[in-house]
């Protein structure tokens, strides 16, 4: 697939522009409800689904069907990933007005961390075909691991990642409106909200070791996997503010997620030396596998309402009074001339 420079130049800046778009849409600190976040989450589906018919069109059906693989595989892996911000900001007791600014800096950091995955498996693979026999075991030895605990869920105050914060990075114990950092008798001081961020971003990163192979594993061209992850990374903030609540109905997706990852990890081991099995087989496949997974939950947990994670006894953080946060000294002092610089 020769993609020129322009349409890469073309992509960026179209993700640069509707990352702004959404920061200022949400300038302003406020609860994100289920009628917003079904907006918000079309848009970015429409985006996603548009930009494919686009690549179908241009570059003919085969390209288009990989990027409707790859796309589903990142979107449905990514509720996953929903689900486990949930726990995370249930954990800390977030105020749910302050949880779209993590997000977005956390699908910022996510779209750097998976451009440099991208970039580096790519020129693995062109180096050293040899390593697709080990990203084919690995997604089959995950999704092994993932039927075989799927009722594990993740425990924040186990992770190694926020006890090395704790250990290294000065920090509050109250959160401050929306600020990751804030200085107090001048000491810069990080607060709660930049410890979920941290911690959100490393949970992005483990989830990027299993996606990335698999959406190798349905297309080899670095511009399909790129935007696959780009259009469905975009969408993650307002899927989380629409399924957050519904995680309890999920019951069977884990499982269909085990299986897609199985499913891939097979076509990847067949395509090295054996068989290619077509695009469209392989997309219908995994589409299958996720509605049935899907349809199965919920109908397992038909007539469950929308409810919240039942929130720790004792939050591990507090909330700053609003005189606390007005007296805070500037983030960044001005550095104030001293005589010797007019000298």
């Amino acid at each position: 697939m020769n993609v020129p420079l322009w349409a890469w130049l073309a992509v960026l800046l179209f993700i640069v522009l509707m990352l702004a778009l959404d920061l200022f849409a949400h300038r302003k600190a406020h609860v994100i409800r289920v009628r917003e976040a079904a907006l918000w989450s079309a848009v970015w589906v429409a985006f996603g689904v548009g930009f494919g018919v686009l690549v179908w069109q241009v570059y003919g059906a085969e390209y288009g069907q990989q990027y409707f693989a790859g796309y589903l595989i990142e979107k449905s892996l990514a509720v996953d990933n929903v689900f486990i911000w949930a726990i995370i900001f249930t954990y800390f007791a977030v105020p749910r007005e302050y949880q779209h600014r993590v997000l977005f800096f956390g699908v910022l950091g996510a779209l750097v961390f998976r451009g440099i995955f991208i970039a580096a498996g790519a020129a693995i693979i062109a180096s050293a075909g040899w390593v697709l026999y080990i990203f084919a075991a690995f997604l089959l030895i995950t999704g092994y691991r993932m039927i075989r605990h799927r009722d594990d869920h993740l425990d924040p105050e186990k992770s190694r990642a926020l006890k090395l914060f704790r250990r290294h990075v000065p920090m509050t114990n109250d959160f401050h409106g929306q600020r990751f950092l804030i200085r107090r008798q001048g000491v810069l001081l990080a607060t709660p909200l930049l410890a979920v961020l941290v911690l959100v971003e490393v949970t992005d990163i483990i989830f990027a070791v299993d996606s990335i192979p698999a959406i190798f594993a349905v297309t080899d061209d670095v511009f399909l996997v790129f935007t696959a992850n780009a259009f469905a990374i975009l969408g993650l903030r307002a899927m989380y503010f629409l399924l957050a609540d519904l995680i309890h109905r999920f019951i069977y997706l884990k499982t269909g997620l085990a299986l897609v990852l199985i499913w891939v990890g097979i076509k990847m081991f067949l395509k090295i030396d054996i068989y290619y099995i077509p695009t469209p087989v392989s997309l219908a496949v995994i589409a299958m596998i996720l509605l049935v997974s899907v349809a199965a939950s919920l109908w397992a947990t038909r007539g469950q309402g929308r409810r919240p994670l039942p929130a720790p006894e004792s939050a591990p953080f507090g909330t700053a009074s609003p005189e606390d946060v007005a007296a805070l000294e500037p983030l960044w002092r001005r550095r104030v001339p001293s005589r010797t610089d007019h000298q």
